[in-house]
């Protein structure tokens, strides 16, 4: 007997098909932007197969969703581990290809119902795949947002992934209650009984991950980011402040290294007043340091003395500078800059390590710094304040005359008092 392909036939057909395109198509875009390399639609084919037999298996207790989610996570274990990536990295990528997912298979729900074929009304019960799919895009469209920040700059790894459970969940929980499902337990059906274990155990999991996140130091995470990601060029996403109202306007790579612009400006500055002596604090990633070598070389004379306290980040730096060329132009030091012992008159004076550091920092170079050189303090924003005030202080003290310039960041142009008679 040969079966009758309708309307609703061919969109039952499709729906899962068409499902599992788009999220391998999702899931690619999500590994590209990752920098991860691998074929989407084999890891998606694998976790469907995966996801269909633990739901099949589960699906007798009434627990086919939580079935499927396990079977997914199994076998996505299996494959970041056949991939050598970490596994909730791999889990972060995918989830917003799964929302996107169920939204076009609920989508398809909608338009059987709908079709000349399929049942007609506009009672809930038909529109609740309309209002699913609506749901489950919301979603995913804020699940690859969260992605988008964690492929700029650092995230935990999971974050992702856990927004995903708690989400889902939550918005199972409700939609529930329109299904007409019998109850089984304290007026829940199992379906939302699942959704209160999921949403509780990615609770717990996000609470581990983010505390063992921010047990990690601030650059440390930066570091490993930038190890993994390379240097990404992005808008300045500081906060605006009344003295720099658009921020957006100039360029970051990350967090703790200058403004893009900032970094171009100090090349500038050394090529313009021609140092002989420069002293940086604070190297970091290197970022500044290669700036000011670079204007060094240009005027073909002078030296660098940088420093880094932190062993781990010095090790990157000093690997970027020997891999730059211009190593000889620099003098890399592992240690405070309060513990810096300098030789010479410094003409140009970058002050660039942590924040309460500064003010401190200028007293001690201070009575080696050339009266006509120039000093100059990152992170002077007024949304900052800490480095700010430091500068205040030393010019109301009669040491420094200042001029604050209005930088994303803020940056402190200084000059001694002396230097100005």
């Amino acid at each position: 007997m040969t079966p009758d392909f309708n309307a609703e036939t061919w969109i039952g057909v499709l729906r899962p098909a068409v499902g599992f395109f788009t999220a391998a198509w999702v899931l690619q875009a999500d590994l590209r932007r990752r920098k991860i390399t691998g074929n989407a639609y084999v890891v998606a084919l694998l976790a469907a197969v995966g996801g269909l037999a633990f739901a099949y298996l589960a699906d007798r207790a009434g627990l086919a969703w939580f079935g499927g989610l396990v079977g997914g996570i199994v076998v996505l274990t299996i494959v970041a581990r056949h991939m050598k990536i970490s596994v909730l990295e791999l889990l972060d990528a995918f989830s917003p290809a799964a929302a996107t997912s169920f939204a076009v298979v609920e989508l398809g729900a909608f338009l059987s119902f709908h079709s000349p074929e399929g049942p007609t009304g506009i009672g809930s019960v038909l529109l609740m795949p309309l209002y699913e799919f609506l749901v489950w895009m919301l979603i995913a469209g804020f699940l690859w947002r969260m992605g988008t920040k964690a492929a700029l700059g650092p995230k935990p790894y999971g974050e992702i992934f856990c927004s995903y459970l708690l989400l889902t969940s939550a918005a199972r929980f409700v939609i529930e209650f329109e299904s007409g499902y019998p109850k089984a337990f304290f007026g829940l059906s199992i379906a939302q009984l699942e959704s209160v274990v999921i949403f509780l155990a990615g609770g717990i999991l996000l609470w581990w991950i983010l505390a063992r996140y921010h047990n990690v130091a601030r650059e440390h995470r930066i570091l490993q980011h930038v190890a993994e990601r390379g240097d990404i060029l992005q808008p300045e996403y500081s906060r605006a402040t009344r003295e720099c109202p658009h921020p957006e306007r100039w360029r970051m790579y990350d967090a703790m290294t200058a403004e893009v612009e900032v970094l171009d400006f100090l090349k500038t500055l050394v090529t313009t007043i021609k140092p002989e002596l420069v002293v940086e604090t604070g190297t970091f990633l290197g970022s500044s340091t290669l700036r000011i070598a670079e204007g060094l070389k240009e005027n073909g004379f002078g030296r660098l003395i940088t420093c880094e306290a932190d062993p781990k980040v010095f090790e990157e730096a000093r690997k970027r500078i020997v891999a730059s060329g211009l190593a000889e132009w620099i003098d890399l030091r592992n240690e405070s800059s309060l513990e810096m012992k300098i030789e010479g008159r410094i003409d140009l004076l970058y002050c660039d390590s942590d924040l309460p550091l500064r003010e401190t920092e200028v007293r001690w170079f201070l009575p080696q710094v050339n009266p006509n050189g120039l000093i100059l303090m990152h992170d002077a924003s007024s949304a900052l304040k800490t480095v700010r005030e430091g500068a205040r202080n030393l010019e109301r003290e009669g040491l420094l005359s200042v001029v604050y310039l209005p930088t994303p960041r803020g940056l402190v142009v200084a000059q001694k008092r002396e230097g100005r008679t």
